[in-house]
């Protein structure tokens, strides 16, 4: 995807330093930071797909209840709500690159620190402050690739990036099937494994670039035209002169400047549509996907199945991820960011009432295939169009406080599902979650398109 330097406009200083990011191609620089994003997304998906193994595990060889289980979940929940109200604060202050690192560095520790829990209480408490560094990074990693990756391909770079999340979850599958269900303590082992992002934690302060946005929002201005630099030279540019000053964005018609100084921020009077629109979005898909994949092997197990063939599902469901993002990432740039996202979560509903009405084996599994391939597709379209909405000052806000607002969601999730199943069964549960999709859908469809336009500064 990279291209000569003879097919690239020479330098003109009227270009800011943005500008001259989004005309790049898709060079080793970028595939460099895209890969070391996209290991601590996986690593984040890991650490979520494994408690819902965990819990399985624990519900045969500790005997938790339900309510148990709902606790344990919904304490990382917890934690990853405010994690994200903390995190997109410290991105917008302190840089995106330190807050990646830090997250990573504390969701390993306590991840890791989990494996030794002697109790339930011991477990709650730590799975919180896991949560509290999971919650903060994915918001931030997001912010931090969408500010480099060319405007023209952007959306696609960015579902290309949740896509490590089916690698990570992949693993989970793999690790629970293989670790978890191997015996008594096979859980604990499972959860050891969460100490990997801590030593990658390093590996990202040390090697990932900060934003240029940020960079030039807090002055360094010779750090961030070192930055550019780098990535036009990747690209076989050779830049021997400056850049101009950040022109201010717009957001519509109003100046993103105007748009800052407004009493509110992201709820001023030109951004607050689109807030309301993707808080929707996130409060629903939050519901509906961890209100079904926490459970879904707890509730196969409740079928009557084997720890051992519940997981085994769970990892062929799983699997149906991949296709789902490629999808994602193939029609986010041809139908647009708002189809795409309307779309798969209109799917995602569908999919989520034919789960809760499969009676066989082979309908169970080609049901959760489809939800696995609808729902991860939108969140690979929904994460590249949150930060596209905001302008930089505000981007890491905007974009974390839809995050945290979800949180919300995703903590009631796991109180939810055991009403709706004593309630009505398993179809009920998942009409359920088909009718939170559907509204999420609707709610998609009223945000802006924001297909190959540049940041807003």
């Amino acid at each position: 995807m990279t291209s000569s330097a003879s097919q690239l406009p020479a330098d003109s200083p009227a270009l800011t330093r943005s500008q001259r990011l989004d005309r790049l191609p898709f060079t080793r620089k970028h595939a460099k930071l895209l890969g070391a994003s996209g290991i601590g997304w996986a690593l984040d998906a890991m650490d979520v797909g494994l408690i819902s193994f965990v819990i399985a595990a624990l519900s045969v060889h500790w005997g938790i209840s339900k309510g148990d289980g709902s606790v344990i979940a919904s304490a990382g929940f917890a934690g990853m709500a405010i994690g994200a109200s903390v995190g997109w604060l410290l991105a917008d202050r302190i840089g995106r690159r330190s807050v990646f690192a830090l997250t990573l560095l504390v969701y390993g520790l306590a991840t890791g620190a989990s494996a030794v829990a002697t109790g339930v209480g011991a477990l709650i408490v730590l799975r919180f402050i896991v949560g509290l560094g999971l919650g903060a990074e994915l918001p931030v990693a997001s912010t931090l690739m969408s500010e480099f990756a060319p405007a023209r391909i952007r959306g696609r770079v960015i579902v290309w990036l949740e896509a490590f999340w089916a690698l990570g979850w992949i693993l989970a599958a793999v690790i629970g099937t293989f670790v978890a269900a191997s015996g008594p303590t096979g859980w604990r082992w499972a959860l050891a494994v969460g100490l990997v992002p801590a030593v990658y934690s390093l590996v990202i302060r040390l090697g990932m670039p900060e934003s240029v946005r940020y960079l030039e929002k807090v002055g360094h201005h010779e750090q961030a035209e070192s930055v550019v630099v780098e990535f036009e030279r990747s690209a076989g540019v050779d830049v021997p002169g400056g850049a101009a000053p950040a022109e201010p964005g717009a957001v519509g018609d109003v100046p993103v400047a105007d748009q800052v100084r407004a009493t509110g921020g992201i709820w001023s009077r030109a951004l607050r549509r689109r807030t309301a629109g993707l808080w929707a979005v996130w409060f629903c898909i939050n519901l509906a996907y961890y209100g079904a994949f926490i459970w879904i092997p707890t509730l196969l197990v409740d079928r009557g199945f084997t720890l051992t063939q519940s997981f085994t599902f769970t990892l062929i469901i799983t699997l149906a991820q991949i296709p789902g993002y490629a999808m994602a990432a193939w029609l986010i740039e041809v139908l647009g960011r708002r189809w795409t996202l309307t779309l798969f979560l209109a799917g995602s509903a569908l999919a989520a009432t034919g789960y809760g009405l499969a009676d066989s084996e082979a309908m169970i599994l080609v049901a959760g295939c489809l939800l696995s391939f609808f729902n991860l597709g939108a969140w690979g379209a929904l994460y590249a169009i949150g930060p596209e909405l905001y302008p930089t000052a505000v981007r890491g806000t905007g974009t974390g406080a839809a995050a945290a607002f979800g949180r919300i969601a995703s903590m009631l999730a796991p109180f939810l599902v055991p009403v709706l199943v004593v309630t009505g069964g398993q179809a009920l549960a998942f009409v359920g979650f088909a009718v939170a999709f559907a509204l999420a859908a609707a709610a998609a469809f009223t945000l802006p398109e924001q297909r190959g336009r540049a940041l807003a500064e």
